[in-house]
């Protein structure tokens, strides 16, 4: 599992180690360029004291004493009169002054000096100026390498109480329940910290607003299908009543036209719970709207001939096409038709328009019916809301499912006054959604 604190911790350290390695290497550099320039001027010191020495039957030293320098002399007439170390591999031939010369025993530094008859050179090995630099290096660093357990100790302490606050905001989530959706506490909290709760509060206060428009539809359906229900009981029992079979066929009649008014009840209510968020949606297409509407309007043509209403479309531009789910922009176009029929006089006219003013797709439905007056026009769009002047029945469902619809598609539905003197229903859609066919 993964751990913010491990992982602080893991780089943290990495990013110290590294620094240390780093520091280590820009030390160990200075410190050689610091042996190296106290150190050639030890061998400019010594050639220069050893010029005026005489060699003449001179010892040489034995191979074991630790000595770092080799010192050859040689005569004005180049013979060699003095090598302290025969056994090494330093050239026989002088260079005066610094030279660094490689050898099979590895590099060495060499001072060169003429003085008088004499030819002076004193050679030291390099290793022995980069053990002494490692050395030092090594001794600068180590306090800092002893300290790393005790700092990962510190860092693992100080980010477990910078994580604290989300500890705290952990346990504030886990204690809230479905019916105390009340925000977390955000005094004292750092500034890494809130917007991280602004987002949980924000998320808690659309849980709880859904919460309680679900609780809301729930005891609404159930009131709304109390009624139907305990009528088709009521025309049973008539139907188990009835005395011969005219009264029978009646009360049949009216038990189907009770099933029929049920059912209805239940597809819009399913319709509506499918338009909710997370009520199984489908990912938006390409929808002509043009189609959609010949479809629905073929599809509601024998209910406007029942009341002998002209149902057709005044205008269609089939290039129209927006980005949306066709299923329920069907449902949407089949709520207005069916509530323009419902409320549409015997013998009147229903119009559906599709089209795009100003690059903006529109679809219209315009009816010849009596209209909603301007103080209802909001009032309608509420869930089980019907106008107490209106003797048409209903579910007081198609004008919510059109505004949960238009909702999710990011469109705007309008009231108005009709051309045809009625209401004329218009749902925009946002420009972005307007997709030409290539």
């Amino acid at each position: 599992m993964n751990s913010i604190r491990r992982d602080l911790l893991v780089w943290l350290l990495a990013a110290v180690v590294t620094l240390v390695a780093l520091t280590a290497l820009a030390t160990y550099r200075i410190a050689r360029e610091e042996a190296n320039e106290l150190f050639d001027y030890h061998l400019r010191q010594l050639a220069l004291s050893l010029s005026d020495q005489s060699f003449a039957g001179a010892a040489l030293p034995r191979k074991d004493e630790d000595f770092d320098f080799v010192i050859q002399v040689w005569s004005q007439d180049g013979i060699r009169i003095y090598f302290s170390h025969p056994h090494s591999s330093i050239p026989d031939q002088a260079r005066l002054g610094f030279a660094t010369v490689r050898t099979r025993e590895g590099a060495w530094r060499v001072f060169s000096t003429q003085r008088g008859s004499k030819t002076v050179q004193v050679a030291q090995p390099m290793s022995v100026r980069d053990r002494l630099a490692f050395s030092a290096t090594l001794r600068t660093l180590l306090p800092f390498l002893a300290l790393l357990p005790v700092l990962a100790a510190m860092i693992w302490v100080i980010v477990g109480r910078g994580l604290r606050p989300l500890g705290q905001v952990a346990r504030a989530v886990t204690s809230r329940s479905p019916s105390a959706l009340d925000p977390l506490p955000e005094r004292g909290l750092p500034a890494e910290v809130k917007p991280l709760v602004h987002a949980l509060n924000d998320l808690l206060q659309r849980l709880k607003g859904a919460l309680a428009a679900q609780r809301s539809f729930i005891a609404d359906a159930a009131h709304e299908l109390r009624t139907p229900l305990a009528a088709l009981q009521l025309q049973a029992q008539l139907t188990e009543r009835a005395q011969d079979s005219d009264a029978r066929t009646a009360a049949l009649t009216e038990l189907k036209l009770g099933l029929q008014r049920t059912a209805h009840v239940v597809q819009q209510l399913l319709t509506l719970a499918r338009q909710e968020p997370g009520g199984a949606e489908r990912p938006l297409a390409p929808v002509r709207l043009g189609e959609l509407a010949r479809r629905v309007i073929a599809e509601l043509t024998h209910l406007a001939q029942q009341k002998d209403l002209d149902l057709g479309a005044s205008a269609i531009d089939d290039e129209v096409i927006v980005a949306g789910d066709a299923e329920a922009l069907r449902s949407l176009l089949s709520n207005l038709i069916e509530n323009a029929i419902r409320y549409t006089p015997r013998g009147g006219t229903i119009d559906v328009a599709i089209g795009a003013a100003a690059r903006v797709p529109f679809l219209e439905v315009s009816d010849s019916g009596p209209g909603i007056p301007v103080h209802d026009r909001e009032r309608v769009f509420d869930r089980f809301y019907r106008r107490e002047e209106t003797a048409e029945s209903g579910t007081g469902l198609g004008l919510a499912i059109v505004k949960a619809v238009t909702q999710r598609h990011g469109a705007r539905v309008s009231l108005g006054e009709s051309r045809l003197g009625g209401l004329c229903v218009r749902v925009e859609f946002p420009v972005a959604t307007d997709v030409r066919a290539a």
